[in-house]
């Protein structure tokens, strides 16, 4: 199945990679960069990019508000 995703901000790619993998860490998922997504849960899977989403809203809160 191809990723048909599309980045809005390509030059953000590997900004968005490294908070994946520093969020991977922070929920105990270590060597996420390497592991076969495939092995893990949906809920690991899940709690990684649900993780990433709540930081990346609160980085476009803080920015909207001026702080």
């Amino acid at each position: 199945m191809a990723n048909t995703n599309k980045k809005v901000v390509p030059e953000a790619k590997q900004a968005l990679n490294q908070m994946k993998y520093e969020i991977a860490s922070e929920l105990g998922l270590s060597n996420y960069q390497t592991t076969d997504k495939g092995n893990l849960t949906a809920r690991q899977n899940g709690y990684v990019g649900g993780y990433m989403t709540k930081r990346l809203v609160e980085m476009a809160e803080r920015q909207m508000s001026g702080k």
